[in-house]
């Protein structure tokens, strides 16, 4: 069974993005292109909300960014994952600005997610946030997915 991983908009959006002249983002965007040519060994999930946020502006790069998540399964907006995300912000886990970043992390974990791949470490794969994160995920009932950006992902 492979292992399942929820992909945050952050990483399409790297993968189909222009060349960044910034050394750390262009690096960022090379990490992320040689996680997805071994994707593979995944099973990759989105949410909505990443559709969402995928189709939003140019209209060329909507295109790329959702035509790259084509073979990903949508997974269902339920009830659990609503109030996941608003305990999230409610417990201290994730600022209420956060709003979507929360149900990203509720849909991954109330979906037994493995991983939640991203690159939004402002928010998500933040280190001083984990541990709340992960304690309300739990106190809810649900496993949370290992929060990473693909420079912490297995390759195999």
């Amino acid at each position: 069974m492979k292992p399942r991983a929820y992909i945050e908009t952050s990483i399409v959006s790297y993968l189909t993005a222009w060349q960044s002249r910034d050394l750390v983002l262009a690096a960022h965007q090379q990490v992320t292109r040689d996680w997805w040519a071994r994707r593979g060994i995944f099973e990759l999930f989105v949410s909505q909300f990443v559709l969402d946020e995928a189709a939003a502006g140019d209209e060329d790069a909507a295109a790329s960014r959702l035509a790259a998540l084509a073979e990903a399964a949508v997974i269902e907006v339920t009830e659990d994952a609503i109030l996941l995300a608003e305990k999230l912000i409610a417990g201290g886990g994730l600022p209420v600005q956060a709003r979507v970043d929360a149900l990203h992390v509720a849909m991954a974990a109330v979906h037994g997610m493995d991983y939640l791949l991203t690159w939004n470490c402002r928010h998500i794969a933040n280190a001083t946030l984990r541990g709340k994160i992960e304690e309300l995920c739990r106190e809810a009932g649900f496993e949370p997915p290992t929060i990473c950006t693909p420079l912490e992902l297995p390759k195999e």
